[in-house]
């Protein structure tokens, strides 16, 4: 349906409401806590007074409210609309050595009460097959603290209408330069999580994340060919003014930051004649190539081949049946002289970073989140670890990088934001574009395969230019890049500096079996690559 009936019409989702009384409906939800502060902690004290009066000698339990909403659209028509509510609590125990895991939706303190004897139960019969205990690193509990994602806007307060009014508008914006198709979406998340523990911690956490997305399409009629380019913005931890649009700064027409805000209308305006340049580009040559690779790009090959690959139990083996194990083996740590990269190549973890999809005051397992280093001047030097993986590694804390997608999942280890930290020396894209003689410059992500190693890869991208003698010299497609994680990185010759700095990040990351999706960003300024493989991907037939 096209705005005017989706406004004046009923059927969003049921058939039965109208717009104005839904959304109102809608803000009423996002505004009112269900539960206060006091009422949370009865029922932690009676989840956890349970759980060691059964034989726990540790127990947490968190109390999560998850709200989602997601607006869907396709040129002038609003394709969905959705609006999700989650209320629960998962009990976590230690009892005989082994873990217990139990969850409920009904939260009375008698109901909590029982899910943690329950929990208790499944640890004991779980010790049965256990050939070592559960060694958990020591935390000291906080106290009662609290902390929330510093937003200027709650994104679930704005009306819907208006939500929807931006994304027809940046459809429209890209129909008019030239788009033949196009489709935007919003995705809001707000996770309202109450963390206890035997530790003596209260947590009280609120956190925001927004994700603006979209994908244009050009074709050229006379042959029937096609090309696309999708946003290049990136998901961010902040509230809606995240939309307000300051992008930082453009190159080749391109913009390529959106650190500030993002003006969604003017990047879907660029896809659509960007898309439109890529029908006549010319298809690339395959062969060795210096890459000069942008943030908006370089943040998933970051996220693929370093991030997953220093999560501690991929590298023990524990996540080998979904999505593989990792090539950066105990060994390579321990002999303190692993070249991951070249000296230019620095990866911090952080989960305090303003504004990335990562950024909370506790994980949870109620530890203090930091940053910390993962691969120092070249060399792999740490991992990611929780609790009850600290010991294995000698270590005696946690990393805070435990996360669980929902009340009724259990926790585990998540991936940090995992970012490559920018040049010590003053260089911009242009001039460090200027020193490359024969190279490829990429915008964007792409499709992209790694092995369950992660170490073998191939990625592609949205944007591809052409430079020739320190020069911009057109538009390329058709390309895709492959190497192996170590070769890559020790290709790293250059750097950006940080006024140059860009956060990409996934929305949905997806780990474990059952599978849990996470959000995550990785920061990165451009970066340039020496003597690239890169392939032609047209099909010929």
């Amino acid at each position: 349906m096209n705005r005017r009936r989706f406004l004046h019409t009923s059927g969003l989702v049921t058939g039965s409401l109208l717009l104005p009384q839904w959304s109102r409906a809608a803000a009423e939800l996002a505004a009112k806590d269900p539960i206060s502060a006091g009422r949370k902690k009865l029922l932690a004290d009676a989840a956890l007074n349970a759980a060691t009066k059964a034989g726990a000698s540790y127990a947490d339990v968190r109390i999560g409210r998850y709200l989602n909403q997601f607006i869907s659209t396709r040129e002038a028509q609003v394709q969905a609309v959705a609006n999700s509510e989650s209320y629960g609590a998962g009990i976590r125990v230690i009892a005989n050595g082994a873990w217990g895991f139990m969850a409920i939706d009904q939260l009375t303190p008698e109901s909590i009460a029982r899910a943690a004897t329950a929990a208790v139960a499944i640890a004991k019969a779980n010790a049965t097959l256990q050939t070592e205990p559960v060694r958990l690193a020591s935390q000291k509990g906080v106290g009662e603290v609290a902390w929330r994602t510093p937003i200027k806007q709650n994104g679930f307060l704005v009306p819907l209408a208006e939500k929807v009014d931006r994304l027809l508008a940046a459809n429209a914006a890209a129909q008019q330069a030239g788009a033949t198709f196009v489709n935007s979406q919003l995705a809001l998340v707000n996770e309202q999580k109450y963390f206890a523990s035997t530790d003596g911690s209260y947590i009280d956490q609120d956190i925001h994340r927004i994700s603006p997305s979209f994908s244009v399409t050009a074709t050229d009629p006379r042959t029937g060919r096609f090309q696309t380019r999708g946003n290049l913005s990136a998901p961010n931890g902040r509230g809606y003014e995240y939309l307000d649009g300051d992008p930082a700064g453009k190159i080749a027409g391109v913009t390529t930051r959106y650190t500030h805000s993002y003006d969604m209308i003017e990047d879907a305006t660029a896809a659509a004649e960007q898309a439109k340049a890529k029908l006549s580009a010319k298809s690339v040559a395959a062969g060795q190539y210096d890459l000069v690779l942008d943030p908006s790009h370089l943040w998933l090959t970051i996220h693929e081949s370093v991030g997953h690959a220093t999560e501690l139990d991929r590298v023990l083996g524990y996540e080998a049946n979904f999505a593989g194990t990792s090539f950066a083996t105990l060994d390579k740590w321990q002999s303190r002289k692993f070249q991951y990269g070249s000296g230019l190549v620095n990866f911090v973890a952080d989960k305090t970073q303003p504004g990335s999809l990562g950024a909370v005051g506790y994980d949870d397992e109620g530890v203090p989140t930091k940053a910390w280093p993962l691969i120092k001047d070249g060399i792999l030097v740490d991992y990611q670890k929780t609790r009850d993986q600290a010991h294995i590694v000698g270590q005696t804390a946690s990393d805070g990088c435990c996360y669980s997608q929902h009340w009724s999942d259990v926790q585990f280890q998540r991936m940090p934001n995992v970012s490559l930290q920018p040049g010590k020396t003053p260089l911009t894209v242009a001039e460090m574009i200027k020193g490359v003689e024969r190279g490829i410059y990429i915008i964007g992500d792409g499709s992209f395969s790694i092995d369950q190693q992660r170490y073998n890869f191939q990625f592609g991208g949205q944007l591809f230019y052409e430079i020739k003698d320190g020069a911009i010299a057109g538009p390329l497609r058709d390309v895709a890049y492959q190497s192996n994680t170590q070769e890559f990185w020790n290709s790293c010759v250059a750097i950006c500096d940080q006024r140059d700095y860009a956060l990409g990040g996934a929305f949905n990351d997806g780990k474990g079996q059952p599978s849990q999706s996470s959000a995550v960003s990785h920061g990165s300024a451009t970066t340039r690559f020496n003597k690239v493989n890169v392939i032609n991907t047209a099909r010929r037939i």
